[in-house]
């Protein structure tokens, strides 16, 4: 096992015993940050699915560059990719973040990150930076590896209205504990359509690229995606509490039955025309014998 295997597992079973993201220094804190007595994990760190909310897309934030921008910028042509970790998180939100980059260049995803579909990553955290935000892209710019894919997958920071608007709008409830100075916050990244409403979630830290695909284009209204994927798209359904799609049995029946209705009826049909040709023969072969005695 490689040490990245490793780190992704050792993630993974944070995430399965304690949903803890290790916070900031203690140092740190300034009064922006939000301020709680307890978490209840329960309640407090969950998804709430909220398939079709609309996002607020005129919320403002600062993106890696420092520039002010608005949420909408990033929508309109394309589905778009949404994960909320936070950029010094040195447990949790990194599988999350390398999930994310693991699915970008999978070959079985077959979408292109910045031409078929955009990710934004929004920290959680109102304390983080732009400077902050700009390495954490360089790293995993340099994880991915594919030319342009900087000009797909965005990194951005705001204020602690904007943040929680969209969290709320997405159903990712988490929450900050001063007493620890943690983030407490799910594993999941979700989708959203180009006009920005909610599509579909991921959960944990790894995403396959069947379901990913099969998402992308169904988010994408027929703009991406084939025609075998339009197929697949007919034979599989959603599972909104697995967050996977599994084969639909009665469309699946449905697609096996007009097959076999096709089948059977090119098999008639050419049956038929062998007939008829055969008959054509024989009833043409006396006239030929007679005319040659």
């Amino acid at each position: 096992m490689n040490n990245r295997f490793l780190a992704t597992l050792g993630a993974a079973l944070v995430v399965a015993s304690s949903a803890w993201s290790q916070g900031i220094n203690n140092s740190s804190r300034i009064n922006s940050a939000p301020r709680q007595d307890g978490i209840n994990a329960s309640t407090d760190v969950r998804v709430e699915q909220k398939l079709d909310a609309q996002l607020p897309l005129d919320r403002t934030f600062r993106d890696e560059a420092g520039r002010t921008v608005k949420l909408g910028q990033y929508f309109g042509k394309r589905p778009v990719l949404i994960l909320m970790p936070f950029y010094k998180c040195t447990a949790t939100c990194v599988a999350i973040q390398n999930g994310v980059a693991d699915l970008i260049r999978e070959p079985g995803l077959r979408f292109k990150v910045g031409q078929d579909y955009d990710v934004i990553t929004i920290s959680i955290n109102p304390r983080e930076t732009a400077d902050v935000a700009a390495a954490k892209k360089r790293a995993l710019m340099s994880e991915v590896g594919i030319p342009g894919a900087d000009r797909g997958w965005h990194f951005l920071t705001g204020d602690e209205a904007d943040i929680r608007a969209v969290a709320d709008a997405s159903g990712y409830h988490y929450k900050y504990d001063v007493r620890t100075d943690q983030y407490a916050h799910a594993s999941a990244i979700w989708l959203a359509t180009p006009r920005g409403k909610v599509s579909r979630y991921f959960f944990g830290v790894v995403y396959p690229a069947k379901d990913v695909r099969l998402a992308l284009t169904e988010a994408g209204q027929g703009h991406i995606g084939t025609l075998a994927d339009q197929w697949l798209l007919y034979c599989y359904h959603y599972d909104p509490q697995q967050g996977k799609y599994g084969v639909a049995v009665f469309r699946l029946l449905q697609v096996f039955g007009l097959a076999t209705v096709l089948l059977l009826g090119t098999f008639i049909f050419t049956n038929l025309r062998r007939e008829v040709r055969e008959n054509k023969k024989s009833e043409s072969t006396p006239e030929t014998d007679s005319k040659s005695k």
